[in-house]
């Protein structure tokens, strides 16, 4: 089922106007004596405040593709640049988040904390700029909104890479890809940017787009206990995974307490980890900031190389700036399906198709995790500490991974 607008509780639904497009599921949180920060468990488990001694993300501007993001809320006041509304037939513009979506996904990347007397929502890269691009919601009942979707969505895209920004985070979905989107990713890629999008929230093989996508980085959430969240979606798209699941952080209102959850958290999370990493590495290239991500993960710890749940592995932005290792070259992109779909020649109106996608046998794959069960934060330190990172150098070989869409 199309993943919820907001949710009544962790994983209850909530009856909206339209079928919601977004990955994220969010309520109000009963209120704690603890602050946002100290609810904010991934922040701790990826040791952000140590992290932030090196790099804050500053000098980078990461694009959200997304309902708006309103750059009046304290938290992320200086922080939201003028963009672009694809979305007029909602009132305002794109410092209006017509659902409150897109300024959490802003929230998570850049919240500056200075909210009541600097207690409020962090974002793992606070030094970051916002380029908010508003795309409308309608659904997800027609072939006509899909086509809609991946219209907006390329615009928005090129939009983003002409103006300036290094990252492009794409928390929505359709289940459709297309040539133009196709199309637009191997602009952005071309012109030195990169686009992280949610792999979708049905907790399911199906592969979503623009997530599916050649060029895509597709992000899979997990738990405090490192597994993929049980409505994450699982398959040979995933690429890499990021926490998505017990997400506190203002509301969208700027008064109240919000705990979310889903693929568009750890989409925000893996986007954010790319604007640490490059700010602190200014002259890499968009595939070299990749390829440090992939070497430097938190791998599957059953032996394998990647799995259907996790990708290639958990981020982890405090090991790639502390010891990033061999960047590789500058001009090749570390994950196989780009270069895959270059040298093809698709049919009309099968680019980036998930029929040609293998499928998880059955749904026992689903189930199969990442192997990475255990203790929650013991394993999170683990990971931080120098759990066996199984890429290596085998990522920067360019035509040896990834799933074919």
């Amino acid at each position: 089922m199309p993943a919820d607008r907001l949710r009544n509780g962790r994983l209850g639904s909530v009856v909206s106007g339209a079928v919601g497009l977004l990955l994220v599921g969010m309520t109000a949180a009963p209120a704690q004596a603890e602050t946002i920060r100290e609810q904010q468990w991934y922040l701790t488990a990826m040791k952000a405040d140590q992290m932030w001694r090196t790099s804050t993300g500053k000098g980078i501007t990461v694009a959200v593709i997304d309902t708006g993001v309103d750059g009046n809320l304290p938290d992320l006041k200086g922080r939201v640049l003028p963009g672009l509304n694809e979305a007029p037939q909602s009132p305002g513009d794109e410092h209006t988040s017509y659902d409150g979506h897109g300024t959490t996904m802003g929230l998570l990347i850049a919240g500056t904390g200075k909210a009541n007397g600097g207690n409020g929502t962090f974002g793992l890269a606070p030094g970051a700029k916002i380029l908010p691009i508003r795309v409308p919601d309608r659904g997800l009942d027609s072939d006509r909104y899909t086509d809609e979707f991946s219209k907006v969505v390329s615009r928005g895209i090129r939009y983003a890479v002409d103006s300036g920004a290094q990252v492009i985070n794409i928390s929505m979905r359709a289940y459709k890809g297309s040539d133009e989107l196709t199309a637009a990713v191997k602009y952005a890629l071309n012109k030195g940017a990169l686009i992280f999008a949610g792999s979708g929230n049905d907790g399911t093989s199906e592969v979503e787009y623009p997530a599916g996508t050649p060029g895509v980085v597709a992000v899979g959430a997990v738990g405090r206990d490192l597994s993929k969240t049980k409505e994450s979606q699982y398959g040979p798209q995933i690429d890499m995974a990021a926490p998505g699941d017990e997400m506190y952080h203002t509301c969208p209102n700027g008064k109240d307490l919000c705990r979310s959850h889903g693929t568009s958290d750890a989409t925000a999370l893996a986007s954010a980890s790319a604007a640490l990493i490059w700010s602190k590495h200014p002259t890499w290239t968009n595939n070299q900031v990749l390829r440090v991500m992939l070497n430097t993960a938190g791998a599957p710890t059953d032996g394998a190389k990647r799995n259907d749940s996790i990708g290639y592995g958990i981020v982890r932005p405090r090991i790639a700036l502390q010891n990033p290792g061999d960047p590789g070259p500058a001009d090749a992109y570390p994950l196989p399906d780009f270069s895959a779909a270059s040298s093809a020649s698709p049919s009309p109106g099968t680019a980036g198709s998930k029929d040609s996608a293998p499928q998880a046998k059955d749904d026992k794959a689903a189930a199969e995790a990442s192997s990475d069960k255990g203790g929650s934060d013991t394993l999170w330190a683990a990971l931080g500490i120098g759990a066996a990172v199984l890429i290596g150098g085998v990522v920067a070989a360019v035509a040896t991974r990834k799933r074919r869409h």
